[in-house]
């Protein structure tokens, strides 16, 4: 594609069924189909779901920004979810973000059964800060980010993006005997080459990704995320975009995705298979060494906020401030947790925890 990168006409969906469903594609499908429904198994092993979705959901946003060259740390964001600070970079407020809009769309997802075109947009404006909403003026193109050559034009016109988006959607809804995962990987496409939007497109659509996973009750909680194979794969990840959209060829892009979703599956069961095994040491050794503070729900609550503080422990045991800073004080002592003041606050680290998330 050249230095203008002309616009090709996006073609609306479906594709064609002989060019999605390959040998090829199909065995890869039964695997990324096994692995997506041993890691819905495990997750349900896990008696408070919540220490899924935090842990998990924050993971995501610090990898989903990245590929955008959003770069905040772990630390940064758990103090920002956990202190009210006045000075909090653009990075990590960007992260934090992206965090709540992905609560804001799995709450919808679940409450309705289905998205609509102006539920994307609220997810964007989440994602965002702003009310800018669906691309209305041309002048939006891709560039390499080293070269500067522009590697993509999007639709320009904003009566078109509408008409793609509405069969994006009306796609997106429909359940047929595809596979939904092949689907996953089609409207993934589909929906970074709309690009319906001026910021936050790609960020945009992985958190479409998930909620398609949900709403096909392919997993039942949002803990399945692409972001980390992407960043370490993507330098492919962008040239099969591009590629699909030069060539109309399907099959390296939709095995692509397929792999993403089989890898990432196998590497968030031994991340939760991880976490489990941690929460039963902890409990162990809670028992044994502080057993007259040990509580299943305080333990919990360290998975649940791996930087805790007083008020959610009085919040969660229903207890008065003294007993809620004597439990913490009580479980730094024996090492399950590491206490840091910041400001006036005071956190407790769940430091093993964190280790885990971190991997």
């Amino acid at each position: 594609m050249g230095q203008n990168a002309p616009y090709n006409k996006l073609e609306k969906l479906p594709p064609l069924r002989g060019q999605v469903e390959t040998i090829r594609i199909l065995r890869q499908t039964n695997q990324a189909t096994a692995a997506l429904a041993e890691l819905k198994g495990i997750a349900m092993t896990i008696p408070n779901q919540a220490m899924l979705i935090n842990a998990i959901v924050l993971q995501e946003a610090k990898d989903s920004s990245e590929i955008e060259n959003i770069v905040t740390t772990q630390d940064d964001l758990y103090k920002a979810l956990v202190i009210n600070q006045k000075k909090i970079s653009a990075e990590t407020k960007e992260v934090v973000n992206y965090r709540e809009a992905i609560f804001h769309g799995f709450d919808i997802a679940k409450k309705q059964g289905f998205l609509r075109v102006n539920d994307i947009v609220s997810v964007q404006q989440k994602l965002i800060d702003n009310t800018a909403g669906i691309r209305s003026a041309p002048g939006t193109v891709l560039k390499n980010e080293k070269t500067g050559e522009v590697v993509y034009t999007p639709p320009q016109d904003k009566a078109e993006i509408l008409d793609l988006l509405s069969n994006f959607i009306k796609h997106f809804n429909q359940q047929d005997d595809l596979s939904p995962l092949i689907n996953l990987a089609i409207l993934h496409y589909q929906f970074e080459s709309i690009h319906p939007f001026y910021d936050g497109n790609g960020r945009t659509g992985r958190i479409l990704n998930i909620l398609y996973l949900i709403l096909n009750d392919l997993i039942d909680v949002p803990i399945l995320y692409l972001s980390s194979y992407i960043i370490n794969n993507k330098p492919d990840y962008y040239r099969l975009l591009n590629q699909t959209n030069r060539t109309g060829e399907w099959e390296e892009w939709i095995i692509f995705m397929l792999k993403a979703i089989e890898s990432t599956s196998k590497d968030t069961i031994q991340k939760i298979t991880n976490i489990k095994g941690q929460l039963d040491k902890t409990i162990i050794k809670v028992q044994k060494n502080s057993p007259k503070i040990y509580k299943k729900e305080l333990v919990e609550l360290l998975f649940e906020q791996p930087y805790s503080k007083i008020e959610f422990v009085i919040n969660k045991l229903n207890v008065e401030r003294k007993a809620a800073s004597r439990y913490l004080k009580e479980l730094e002592k024996i090492g399950i947790l590491e206490s840091q003041k910041i400001g006036r606050e005071v956190l407790y680290i769940n430091k093993a925890l964190i280790e885990i998330l971190k991997q």
